[in-house]
């Protein structure tokens, strides 16, 4: 006889079912995009590095982290809607990544300068994905910087990096380590040493 309950319970098997749909999804909604670096990787890269970062560097195990750090850029990037992600995810995974959205209605430096504003105030699970975004971004950087970024807009992205990471204090030693180690290695390669 089948005692299986009729309503999802979060088990490791739904966990890791959610995060399958969710590395499909991803990639169908990343499917045209390419990272700037001089390979024209393949973006779906970069959502995959950040929940790389979170689970296997940072030791997240938390199934909505996971999926926000996932699907952090959706919103933001591709056409996927609030709406399908909580279709899909639920209320709690859409909201955090409404959460880690920037506004694109809003000038560049304006989205940027709340990022360094508001970085304080965000929830945990936010400030978790927005270290290992950073940290990624920061490793490409230096691995294989965009072929039209200038070394100012280089350096300028560490100064910004940095900024953002001094109001996530205290939420992750470990990734706040690898956030460091990543700053550092950035600023050597960018003549930034005495930052």
């Amino acid at each position: 006889m089948d005692t299986q309950p009729n309503h999802i319970t979060h088990t490791q098997e739904t966990d890791l079912s959610l995060l399958l749909t969710g590395i499909r999804l991803a990639s169908f909604w990343h499917r045209d995009q390419r990272r700037r670096d001089p390979f024209g990787t393949p973006y779906i890269n970069h959502p995959l590095g950040v929940l790389d970062i979170l689970h296997n560097e940072g030791g997240v195990t938390d199934t909505v982290t996971l999926l926000g750090g996932l699907l952090h850029d959706t919103i933001e990037d591709t056409d996927a809607t609030a709406e399908e992600l909580r279709d899909h995810f639920g209320e709690e995974v859409r909201d955090l990544v409404l959460e880690v959205s920037d506004d694109k209605s809003l000038p560049k430096l304006r989205r940027k300068q709340l990022q360094i504003e508001t970085a304080f105030h965000k929830p945990l699970p936010a400030k978790l994905i927005k270290l290992a975004d950073m940290i990624h971004n920061l490793r490409d950087l230096v691995a294989a910087p965009p072929q039209s970024w200038s070394l100012e807009r280089r350096q300028g992205y560490v100064v910004w990096a940095q900024a953002v990471a001094v109001g996530l204090a205290g939420a992750h030693g470990g990734l706040e380590l690898k956030m460091r180690q990543a700053l550092t290695e950035a600023k050597q390669a960018f003549g930034l040493d005495g930052e």
